[in-house]
């Protein structure tokens, strides 16, 4: 397309940011594509990208096993853990959830702002807000995918 930016297309013009939506903060993961050395194969980011898939599926199935021991403190701190690595690749929507586990797993309200003392109030609003982050990264995992001509 002549005139496209990368803020209309990427290189072959598969998936533009607009498609990103709100998922993606276009600014942030501009950032990580300006790391890549060669913009056509964009090998660096690929990498990153794709090592954070590996690291979330992980992180995710660790959350589903404290959920079952009912860890609150484990989840608390995944959720922390996951919420760095989504913002730096400008995966707002996961960042977001993970915002959310970490405070319902430190006995606090989403916003961090109020205690919640009760573990089962705690806990059923992780078991939400994991299914709900799992359903984004899931959505942002094709959409990025699909960003790097790779289906899979």
């Amino acid at each position: 397309m002549p005139g496209a930016t990368s803020e209309d297309q990427s290189e072959e013009g598969s998936t533009t940011f607009a498609e990103f939506g709100d998922s993606i903060d276009t600014t942030t993961f501009e950032q990580v594509l300006e790391m890549d050395d060669d913009e056509d194969e964009r090998e660096f980011s690929k990498s990153i990208v794709y090592d954070f898939f590996v690291q979330a599926e992980s992180t995710f199935q660790k959350m589903d096993k404290y959920i079952q021991e009912r860890d609150l403190a484990q989840l608390s701190s995944l959720g922390h853990f996951l919420k760095g690595s989504s913002a730096t690749l400008g995966l707002t929507k996961v960042k977001d959830s993970c915002e959310k586990i970490q405070h319902y797993g430190a006995h606090k309200d989403e916003t961090g702002t109020r205690e919640e003392p009760d573990d089962d109030i705690c806990l059923r609003n992780l078991e939400k807000t994991i299914t709900q982050a799992k359903q984004e990264f899931h959505e942002v995992e094709r959409k990025l995918r699909n960003f790097y001509h790779d289906q899979e």
